[in-house]
């Protein structure tokens, strides 16, 4: 049900919208003053506020200008007596949804509120819809002729039109992520949201509220009613990455939400439905994580009604050469460089070497090799290969985190210790960055 917060210091105009409002199912609670408002808002998280201008204790521009620090984001309908231009144009810029002049025209005043609840909803949603053009994600831009990758493309064509679970297995850094919004951006459900989450990167608790959402005070901060984002996918996707690392317990309700397609939010009674297709991906061998006990069997055949394995950069080496137009035109278009000449002997080394961090790995050597080039050339100094300094590749037997230590050592100084620059480069979030920074003890 949802909730509306009435502030106003008059009591007939509280008594009145309360009741008409009730009748028409929403849940109502009214506070006389600013205070007594801003506390309820607080304790209600409500979903809608109408909120008078001329309070007695504090200004209703001041109790808006509040509820915009707090956690919750409630559509604000300003009420006044005083229809000025100033007042008006203030509470807009402070983000009231709406303003009405009193006496109330009940009628304008319904639709004010039906309009508020349809953005409302539409923001939510939108607010999960990748940023990107769908034309990123299509299967042209996917890039490989090689007879391994043929072969993914076919299956991406295959699945997008159906509402299969998907299993998508390879190594660190083959494009899994890429493929899923192929996937997803291919398919008649194009316009719902596509919700990515970390398994890996999330704790269990934090997780399950993530997936299922929560209700109110279901743990210490939860102080509202959150959505999950099953629930917040709707008939789009959600991608789950690094799905072996889901504990068994989480993974029995995940098991049960694909097998009933409904759920609970964490500390809720109320059984909610899903209609969101489910992605999953893994660099591990699943297939091991069930015979030592890890993972649930039942759970990887409910995953993997179509299973992709992307090829590593080592099986597809053919495509190299293609990988390496398309990365340079992304990075010079990123970093407004005009570097996209390579050598016939920068080419043939990097289409021999290994890539053990695939074509993340590649892209981050070519970003090296941008960053620092005085032309257009890619130079073959430029590139980290054969550096004793710096141990990027296999060939120095090194760890594939020694790789990553060093190359985001490297970022960062080319970068003179600008995070935002350098998280921007390597594709990854300020904490992320901010976390590998305290992990490996770099320099800033």
């Amino acid at each position: 049900m949802k909730s509306i917060l009435i502030i106003d210091d008059d009591p007939l105009i509280r008594k009145t919208l309360s009741s008409h409002l009730t009748k028409h199912g929403f849940e109502v609670q009214s506070a006389e003053d600013g205070e007594t408002g801003l506390e309820k808002y607080t304790e209600m998280c409500p979903d809608l506020v109408l909120l008078d201008i001329r309070l007695p204790d504090i200004d209703g521009l001041d109790v808006l200008r509040r509820t915009r620090e707090k956690q919750n984001r409630a559509a604000i309908i300003i009420m006044t007596a005083y229809d000025d231009m100033k007042t008006t144009v203030e509470a807009v810029k402070l983000g009231a949804f709406e303003y009405l002049v009193k006496p109330l025209d009940y009628v304008a005043l319904d639709l004010t509120v039906e309009k508020a609840f349809q953005v409302k909803a539409l923001e939510e949603k939108v607010s999960y819809l990748v940023a990107e053009k769908q034309k990123a994600y299509t299967i042209d831009n996917i890039i490989g002729r090689s007879a391994p990758m043929r072969d993914v493309f076919k299956l991406i064509g295959s699945v997008a039109n159906t509402r299969a679970n998907v299993l998508i297995q390879g190594e660190s850094g083959t494009g899994k992520e890429l493929v899923a919004k192929a996937i997803h951006y291919n398919s008649p459900y194009k316009d719902e949201p596509f919700i990515v989450i970390n398994c890996s990167a999330i704790t269990d608790t934090l997780l399950e509220s993530e997936l299922f959402g929560h209700a109110k005070g279901a743990f210490t901060d939860a102080v509202c009613e959150t959505k999950g984002k099953f629930e917040i996918a709707g008939k789009g996707t959600l991608f789950l990455d690094e799905i072996g690392d889901v504990s068994p317990n989480l993974q029995s309700k995940l098991l049960r939400v694909i097998e009933s397609r409904d759920f609970m939010k964490v500390g809720g009674e109320k059984v909610l439905k899903t209609e969101a297709r489910i992605i999953a991906a893994t660099n591990q061998n699943l297939k091991a994580l069930i015979e030592a006990g890890k993972f649930r069997e039942d759970l990887y055949y409910r995953l993997k009604v179509v299973e992709i394995h992307l090829p590593s950069l080592r099986e597809i080496k053919d495509d190299v050469p293609e990988l390496v137009a398309y990365l340079l035109e992304k990075i010079n278009r990123e970093l407004r460089k005009n570097v996209r000449k390579v050598p016939p002997d920068v080419m043939k080394s990097l289409t021999e070497l290994p890539w053990k961090g695939n074509v993340r790995e590649l892209e981050n050597a070519l970003t090296r090799a941008v960053i620092l080039a005085k032309g257009d050339v890619v130079l073959k100094e430029n590139l980290p290969v054969e550096s004793d300094e710096r141990k990027l590749f296999a060939r120095q037997l090194v760890s594939l985190e020694e790789v990553e230590k060093d190359y985001i050592q490297y970022v960062l100084t080319a970068t003179k210790g600008s995070k935002t620059k350098a998280s921007q480069i390597l594709k990854i979030s300020r904490p992320t960055l901010d976390k590998k920074i305290k992990e490996y003890e770099l320099t800033v």
